[in-house]
């Protein structure tokens, strides 16, 4: 169990301090409370996706084991955790020295600046802890009905299908109904959501809370799952809940550049402009120096994000209103330039062959560009589409990479493919292209087979919703 203690008063002092100075440099945020850890539950939050109160799953005990040797190890370390709530919610660790508990308070306050004002972020529910809470009661609540291995064995399969959302729906949603972006639920509507959930009638025993509905989207087959597939109501109702939480987390996948970037901006603005005192420098740049080092070949989204809005400050942008309209892609679309890939030393890398080294293999600034372009869309994942959920009149499923110039890593691609069919019950088929071929991936849940196809699928830009989101 994570147990927090209260901030010393030091640490409360810097709190009233620092959030004054973000306030006055123009941050505007929901209360943030911070809560005070050691680096074990640090990492123990940060593999439930910092929610402690969230269902039980093997595979958070695994990121917790890979977070865990990390630190060990000395190859990683969490310094905070944020969560995207009202109120915002941040964790310190407790072995942090003071002057890095300053820094890092501050890129809390960029982070809680960007969850309220990035447009991204508008249509998510603002009490998730509450809703985590909910959802974990509910799980539990099956467990002891149905048994611990038949629910788990369910909620692994529904959670390697995560992914298949469409991650442009909810703000499409929210501009095509107007009026504000997202409505806070009142004081009493969140106690009596949690009263019931916590409480649960018979009818919810034997049925499922519904989830919020949405409209149909051929990229949201986790929700076209949810409500079309053959499931008992309690496989139904978890299926809702894992995808109610993917789509709560998909703005973090879209904007990791921004956020992060928006953050180490404020955290160093305000540590060199307020807090840094002649002892701190030092350890100051040493710290923030390794939060945004990028190593060839790889890419630093703390560096390239602060990068972007310091070349964004040097042309006299509105900053606020860039963190506001963004994402990750339409963001670099808009600021990356020769000039900035140039002070930047971005360059396009590959692997020597003979000699295993990374090498520099092109430094055209527009071919920087669209490589970082093609990597962010989609937050990164690779769009999976419903074509058809009557295939060849055997009700099957025909699914479709929306090829973009990436190709599928094929096993991984099929083991999420046979995860659909067994939710599905059915065979279900996968177009896709790899070396420059048309194939098919078919499953019926157990076995996958590779079949070459003469459709050759053209690589696709965004789609005019997608833009229209974006």
């Amino acid at each position: 169990m994570v147990r927090s203690g209260p901030l010393p008063a030091e640490l409360r002092e810097l709190n009233v301090q620092i959030e004054g100075i973000a306030r006055a440099s123009g941050l505007d945020f929901f209360p943030v409370i911070f809560k005070l850890l050691d680096a074990r539950d640090v990492n123990g939050l940060a593999a439930y996706g910092g929610f402690p109160v969230r269902y039980p799953s093997w595979r958070f005990g695994m990121e917790f084991e890979r977070l865990e040797k990390g630190y060990s190890w000395g190859l990683s370390k969490i310094y905070e955790l944020v969560i995207n709530n009202n109120p915002t919610y941040a964790y310190l660790v407790n072995s942090n020295s003071l002057m890095e508990q300053k820094l890092v308070m501050a890129h809390v306050f960029g982070h809680a600046d960007f969850f309220k004002h990035n447009i991204w972020f508008k249509p998510t529910e603002r009490q998730m802890v509450d809703v985590m809470a909910a959802h974990g009661i509910r799980v539990r609540r099956y467990i002891d009905q149905y048994g611990t291995d038949q629910v788990e064995a369910f909620l692994d399969q529904a959670l390697a299908l995560d992914t298949l959302i469409d991650p442009y729906l909810p703000l499409r949603e929210a501009r095509q109904a107007g009026g504000p972006v997202a409505t806070p639920l009142s004081p009493l509507e969140r106690a009596k959501r949690s009263f019931d959930a916590a409480s649960g009638s018979r009818a919810k025993e034997q049925g499922s809370v519904p989830a919020p509905a949405r409209s149909h989207s051929p990229l949201d087959v986790l929700g076209f799952l949810a409500e079309q597939a053959d499931l008992c109501e309690w496989q139904r109702d978890i299926l809702r809940i894992v995808r109610e939480e993917a789509y709560y987390f998909v703005p973090q996948r879209m904007t990791k550049v921004m956020n992060e970037g928006w953050a180490s901006f404020w955290h160093s603005r305000i540590m060199t402009r307020s807090l840094l005192g002649p002892a701190d420098i030092i350890d100051f740049a040493d710290c923030h120096s390794g939060a945004t080092a990028s190593q060839p070949g790889q890419l630093n989204p703390y560096k390239l994000g602060i990068d972007l809005f310091r070349h964004a400050a040097e042309r006299g942008e509105d900053l606020f209103q860039l963190r506001a309209v963004h994402n990750d892609v339409s963001f670099i679309d808009a600021l990356v330039d020769e000039e900035f890939a140039r002070k930047s030393e971005l360059f396009l890398y590959n692997r020597n062959a003979r000699t295993g080294a990374m090498e520099v293999s092109d430094r055209d600034w527009r071919a920087i560009k669209a490589q970082l372009l093609a990597s962010m869309a989609g937050g990164g994942v690779p769009q999976i589409e419903l074509l058809d959920a009557d295939y060849e009149g055997r009700g099957e499923l025909l699914l479709q990479h929306r090829f973009d110039g990436r190709e599928l890593q094929l096993d991984q691609a099929g083991v999420t493919l046979s995860q659909v069919a067994k939710m599905w019950k059915r065979p279900c088929h996968l177009l896709t292209q790899s070396e420059g071929s048309g194939l098919r991936l078919c499953s019926d849940g157990e076995e996958v087979k590779r079949i070459e196809t003469a459709e050759n699928p053209e690589p696709e830009g965004d789609s005019d919703e997608q833009r229209q989101a974006s």
